[in-house]
């Protein structure tokens, strides 16, 4: 029984990776089906960079998905083991949530939040037909949109916070060799 939770548990993580690039993908990015709620959000947050949808709009979402699911998944493989996806899958959500925000507000810590920030916003201002997966990569590869990030040229109007030094207006040394801001107006790319 312990077994067949741990199992369910982890397959509900591996499911919010999924769902996460076939949300980030289809309902953020696809012409025809952006006008939904999803969309009207996160096509703010690449106009605006720092815009994030209210955290209620997000839980309620988190609980209709949850609400929504809980009977077929239950039903369909026991309470534990159902109740343990449910759980999986929403834990990794917050984790996804927390994680995006700190790309955006933090400067990275790891190996991991480096790589995630070049990924991430090589999506926001290199190409947004590519890199939809915001923790993990691994869907980008099986659905061939994977873009390896060269340096992500950042425009002024839309710099995360993290990247530049407030004293000299320059991109931080540490992060120089991935990143470049773009003056508003013509000028050349600051290092």
């Amino acid at each position: 029984m312990i077994g067949s939770i741990v199992v369910a548990a982890v397959l509900g993580v591996l499911t919010w990776s999924f769902l996460e690039y076939v949300i980030h993908r289809f309902l953020g990015h696809h012409p025809r089906l952006m006008p939904n709620p999803f969309g009207v959000e996160h096509l703010r947050h690449h106009r605006e960079g720092d815009y994030f949808a209210p955290s209620w709009k997000k839980v309620l979402a988190a609980l209709a998905l949850t609400a929504l699911l809980s009977w077929p998944v239950t039903a369909l493989v026991g309470a534990g083991p159902g109740l343990a996806f449910l759980a999986g899958l929403m834990v990794m959500y917050a984790v996804y949530e927390v994680l995006h925000r700190r790309e955006h507000t933090h400067g990275a810590v790891s190996a991991y939040g480096r790589w995630a920030r070049r990924h991430h916003f090589a999506h926001h201002f290199s190409d947004s037909r590519c890199n939809h997966g915001v923790t993990s990569p691994v869907w980008d590869h099986v659905f061939g949109t994977y873009r390896a990030p060269g340096t992500v040229r950042v425009p002024a109007k839309l710099q995360m916070a993290w990247l530049v030094d407030p004293k000299t207006g320059q991109v931080r040394a540490e992060v120089a060799d991935a990143f470049v801001l773009i003056p508003e107006r013509g000028g050349q790319p600051t290092p």
